[in-house]
Formats: structure tokens, C-alpha cells, sequence
């Protein structure tokens, strides 16, 4: 009798992990495609860096709205809203890089090895169902030096510094995603909306620091 209750709930929580991977991945592609489409209008619009700058901060806002909004329905409407800003605060950046003469091709790069990376780690994390909760304490750390090196940063202005910060982030957010990945495998997120939050910051920060790595090693920054 009690195995047969453990089974059912073991069959329970697998029914119920799986659903929560199922959605995290829709929402998240649903979320990255809104997100190039903002990028897209403002690039087309000609948005200043000024403006992306007000826009990430929105969204920084936004942020705080979502998680504590996650387990209501509007939760759907502000991920929305916060993803659709950071899209399009990438539009000046975009601009600058596809303004170079093989701006394009560098772009593409960097889509193309941020898919490549994602789908490497989160894949892994599903098929070996590795428990990687013991890399949190590390790639906090991580994330507190690498934060403080760059505002250090902006007032030293150092490039190899710089270069170096973003190489460091690339590694620690593909971390964050056999992380976050683990964490819904577990159990340890039930939340849709939170786990599509970090796995989309994940590879929002692996593109941005991997084209302006591009971008350095392609000679044209």
C-alpha cells in the first residue's frame, strides 16, 4: 500500500515537472521571438543608446513586477512587457554592430553560438538529469565579482578588462543555465514564469557579451 502511494506520487511530480518544462520552453521561445521583434522596431525607429539605457532600466522595474506577479494570470502580460523592453533596448547596439561590414555576419555569430550553447547545456542537463544545485553558491560569487570588476571598469576603461568580463559572464550564465535547467528537472522551480525569467537573462547576457567578444576579435570594434 505504501509503495503504491509513493509510485503515485513519484508519477505526480514527474507529470508535473514535465508540464513545467513544457511551458518554460514555450513561453521562453515565444518571449526571445517577441524580443527580436522589439529589437527589430527599434532598430528601425533609430532609438539612441540614451533611450536603451532608459528602457533597460524599465525593465530592470519590470523585473520585480514579474516575479511577484508570477503566480497570477497577468504574470503572462509583464513578462511580456519586461522581455519586450530588453529586446528593444538591444536596438542601438544592433545598429551600431550592423553597421560595420560584416556587421551582419557578426550578429548571426552571435545568435548562432548562444543557440549552440543553450541547447548543448539545457540538453545536457535534461538527458544526464545531473543535479546541479551545488554550482549556485559558486556562480553567485561569480556574478558579485564579475559586477564589481565592471563598474570598476567604467572608470579605469580598460579593454582587455573588458573583454575579460564578458568571457567571465558567458562562462558563469552557462552555468546559470545547467543551473536553472536543474532546478525544474528537481523540483526546486514549479514556476513557468520564474524559470522562463532566468533561463531568458541567461542567454540575453550569452548574446550580448558573445557578439561584442565577436565584435573585438573581428577587428571592426
Amino acid at each position: 500500500m505504501q509503495s503504491n502511494i509513493s509510485l503515485n506520487a513519484s508519477r505526480s511530480s514527474a507529470i508535473e515537472i514535465n508540464k513545467v518544462l513544457k511551458n518554460t520552453y514555450m513561453l521562453l521561445s515565444m518571449t526571445l521571438a517577441f524580443s527580436a521583434v522589439t529589437a527589430g522596431v527599434s532598430m528601425a525607429m533609430g532609438f539612441s543608446h540614451m533611450a536603451a539605457l532608459v528602457m533597460m532600466l524599465g525593465a530592470f522595474v519590470l523585473l520585480f513586477v514579474v516575479n511577484k506577479k508570477a503566480d497570477k494570470a497577468s504574470g503572462i502580460f509583464w513578462i511580456f512587457a519586461f522581455t519586450g523592453l530588453m529586446g528593444a533596448s538591444l536596438g542601438p547596439m544592433l545598429s551600431y554592430y550592423a553597421a560595420m561590414p560584416n556587421g551582419t555576419s557578426l550578429i548571426l555569430q552571435a545568435l548562432g553560438g548562444t543557440a549552440l550553447i543553450f541547447f548543448a547545456l539545457s540538453g545536457y542537463a535534461l538527458t544526464s538529469k545531473k543535479d546541479f544545485s551545488f554550482m549556485g553558491g559558486f556562480l553567485m560569487v561569480g556574478l558579485i565579482v564579475v559586477l564589481i570588476a565592471a563598474v570598476a571598469n567604467i572608470f579605469f576603461a580598460i579593454p582587455a578588462v573588458s573583454l575579460a568580463i564578458s568571457a567571465v559572464i558567458i562562462m558563469i550564465m552557462s552555468g546559470l543555465i545547467l543551473f536553472d535547467t536543474s532546478r525544474i528537472i528537481h523540483g526546486g522551480e514549479t514556476n513557468y514564469i520564474r524559470a522562463t525569467v532566468s533561463l531568458y537573462l541567461n542567454i540575453y547576457n550569452i548574446f550580448v557579451h558573445l557578439l561584442h567578444l565577436l565584435g573585438v576579435f573581428g577587428g571592426d570594434d
